[in-house]
């Protein structure tokens, strides 16, 4: 919640201190969008090496309703909020936000579970695999130039 109780209780601090510890972990770190990537959760699954989402799954910093509660004193404007933020998928590789997409099976995640599990692990083991190879410090510091490229405009 982004108000000031929430604020008094140190929630900054608290979203800060995550983003410090995560960004310098030596292990890989995969993120992996399988719903609603939202809020204060949002900035810490950007830090990832890889980050990913399958395809029906969205990822922003606010969600539609707040940002249409925030511009327009209404949820009535939440598609519109929806569509400016470009909180898609394919917005976010094309806008290099995340690393790829994962295809669902036809009909979605929510209806074939065991599909959507292998084929996640299988993207885990390939992303792994990849990352393993480079030394940790490397690592770290691609990670912190990936995050800190995050929203650059020309």
């Amino acid at each position: 919640f982004p108000g000031l109780e929430a604020e008094e209780r140190g929630q900054g601090e608290a979203i800060a201190r995550n983003l410090y510890e995560m960004i310098n972990l030596k292990v890989p770190v995969i993120c992996i969008i399988i719903g609603e990537g939202a809020s204060g959760g949002a900035l810490g699954i950007g830090l990832g090496d890889k980050v990913l989402m399958l395809e029906n799954t969205w990822y922003s910093v606010i969600s539609p309703e707040s940002c249409s509660s925030i511009l327009w004193r209404s949820w009535d404007h939440k598609e519109e909020a929806a569509d400016a933020l470009k909180l898609t998928p394919k917005d976010m590789l094309k806008h290099k936000l995340i690393d790829g997409i994962i295809k669902e099976p036809i009909g979605g995640a929510h209806l074939h579970p065991e599909k959507t599990f292998e084929t996640v692990k299988k993207e885990i083991l390939k992303q792994i695999e990849a990352l393993e190879k480079q030394d940790p410090e490397t690592r770290i510091d691609k990670r912190i130039k990936k995050f800190s490229n995050m929203g650059y405009v020309k």
